[in-house]
């Protein structure tokens, strides 16, 4: 019997989705599906249950930020199956994706029978990506890859200051939301540059939001 998270801030993609789940199972080994509609419900779910084979996470749900809230939840439970089921289907959010240690990569746009046949690939311990990406997905040091790899180099207190760095926020804001002391953010602003190999501020914003809002449908 496995044990499955469906989050997602839609119940009737939910549903839809525990439908999809129950496929997989026979009368006598029915799947557990849990529901999640935040990534800090899914946090919550991971802590309490350690039996669980696979978070099934949407991109646009409240707290998930893009990719970042796939990767806190990666460095939080790193040996957590989760896999991504969007309705964005982009080359670069997958990637990326994939990068961060993500299982597979389901498009929401997937009729069941192949959501159900993608399921169980990522059950088995295979990975899934939908058709005709590993054609053009291009080598594992591609550019994508090489971002997600810096971003996560990222500590949590540094990711917290990127994204705010990137809605605009200046240091004086930052700090005060953070509530250290501004001489903080600024170093923290100098080692942010370094590991994601820009020499600007300017340059770091149009890294974070393209990162963060790298999943946007």
């Amino acid at each position: 019997m496995c044990k499955v998270v469906v989050a997602d801030d839609h119940p009737l993609f939910r549903q839809a989705m525990q439908l999809a789940i129950a496929g997989l199972g026979s009368a006598h080994d029915e799947p557990v599906v849990l529901e999640a509609s935040s990534i800090e419900e899914v946090r919550r779910l991971a802590s309490a249950e350690h039996d669980i084979d696979l978070v099934l996470l949407d991109l646009r749900m409240p707290g998930m930020d893009g990719l970042a809230g796939l990767l806190a939840l990666r460095r939080e439970f790193p040996h957590l199956p989760v896999a991504i089921v969007s309705a964005s289907d982009e080359r670069k959010v997958i990637r990326e994706a994939m990068a961060l240690g993500a299982s597979g990569f389901i498009p929401k746009t997937l009729p069941r029978d192949e959501i159900e046949d993608a399921l169980g690939r990522i059950l088995r311990g295979e990975s899934y990506l939908p058709s005709g990406f590993a054609d053009e997905a291009g080598p594992p040091e591609d550019e994508a890859r090489s971002r997600a790899e810096r971003i996560g180099s990222l500590t949590p207190q540094q990711l917290k200051v990127l994204q705010l760095v990137a809605q605009g926020k200046p240091n004086k804001i930052i700090a005060y939301e953070l509530d250290i002391a501004e001489t903080t953010v600024k170093a923290h602003i100098t080692v942010i540059l370094r590991k994601l190999g820009v020499y600007s501020r300017t340059q770091a914003v149009l890294v974070a939001r393209d990162f963060f809002g790298g999943a946007t449908t």
